[in-house]
């Protein structure tokens, strides 16, 4: 029997372990499961050295990742072993921990054309590239591999050409997406997509309006809580017009040699880049203005200081008015 007469359904629940060159696919592929059953080689480098792409921290990331499929397979949970897994060794390891857990195993087979694994490999970043003559020892141990997979152990050999991902993957995000509509409902937070689009969804899940439940239409303010500073948001959506984000910036105005204007000062945020203070956008714009006493909110003689707007109370985050909470 051929592997493509094999019975291509997958387990509800099982050890999946992917084989392939790098370049192959592994990755894209695993993204069609949720992201808690993807136990990646890359993700566990980049946790034990802060980069996916150090192969010193090999022997660290595959502890790490062993640490986490056995904590998985005592609860019986479907995973995903998102790396190479061309070394009989290596397959070995894994199946004797599904084993001993009485879980299913996959082998599911992620093959390209060596030139096409030769390109992406050629694009990818510095850090994440393959020697070549590493690459092709993979692609050769992937094909030789194929004929003694159910012998290894495997209850089940599958190539990823043969089984369908895309369709559960498009139920999960469907489902995902339901499940947003009504936590938004529910929380009263239909603006959350207009802020992911401005600040990315990081940020905005960490967003709290002010003043109760959001108009239809017009401004809310919005605030953003860490610890003992608060990062405060105007978000406009006052009809057809496009929506509007500005961020509270402290005013240079003095109305008295001890008094510092209370402003409010409001600058546009185009990204998160902007509240960071990566952009000069803020600092050049001569339309950012106090409401209150009409000084420029940028003092022209610190224009070019790594922290040009004024902040007393936090010198972490120069560009915003943070303020304590009390």
């Amino acid at each position: 029997m051929t592997p493509q007469q094999r019975d291509t359904k997958l387990p509800d629940r099982a050890v999946i372990v992917l084989i392939g060159a790098a370049g192959s696919g592994k990755s894209t592929l695993a993204s069609t499961w949720h992201p808690s059953q993807v136990l990646s080689l890359d993700h566990y480098r980049a946790l034990v050295s802060d980069s996916a792409g150090d192969q010193e921290a090999t022997g660290d990331a595959v502890a790490a990742l062993h640490h986490v499929l056995e904590a998985r397979l005592r609860r019986g949970l479907t995973s995903v072993i998102d790396a190479t897994n061309t070394g009989t060794a290596v397959r070995a390891r894994i199946l004797e921990a599904a084993d001993r857990y009485g879980m299913p195993t996959v082998a599911l087979l992620v093959t390209a054309p060596l030139s096409v694994c030769l390109e992406r490999n050629a694009a990818r970043p510095h850090d994440r590239h393959v020697p070549e003559h590493i690459l092709r020892a993979q692609h050769a141990a992937v094909a030789a591999a194929r004929p003694r997979l159910e012998g290894e152990g495997f209850g089940q050999v599958v190539f990823a050409s043969d089984i369908d991902r895309l369709g559960p993957l498009l139920q999960r995000l469907s489902d995902n997406r339901l499940g947003e509509a009504l936590r938004h409902d529910r929380a009263g937070r239909p603006d959350e997509a207009l802020l992911c689009r401005f600040l990315g969804p990081e940020l905005a899940r960490l967003t709290v309006r002010e003043g109760g439940a959001a108009p239809a239409s017009g401004t809310q303010i919005l605030t953003v809580r860490i610890g003992g500073h608060r990062l405060t948001l105007r978000l406009s959506t006052d009809g057809p017009s496009v929506p509007a984000l500005d961020v509270l910036l402290p005013c240079f105005g003095d109305n008295a040699p001890d008094d510092e204007c209370p402003g409010p000062v409001w600058a546009p945020v185009h990204d998160a880049r902007d509240i960071a203070g990566c952009s000069r956008a803020l600092v050049q714009d001569p339309d950012v203005v106090c409401a209150r006493c009409r000084t420029q909110a940028v003092d022209p003689e610190l224009a070019d200081h790594p922290t040009p707007f004024r902040d007393a109370l936090d010198h972490s985050v120069p560009t915003v008015r943070t303020s304590p909470e009390g």
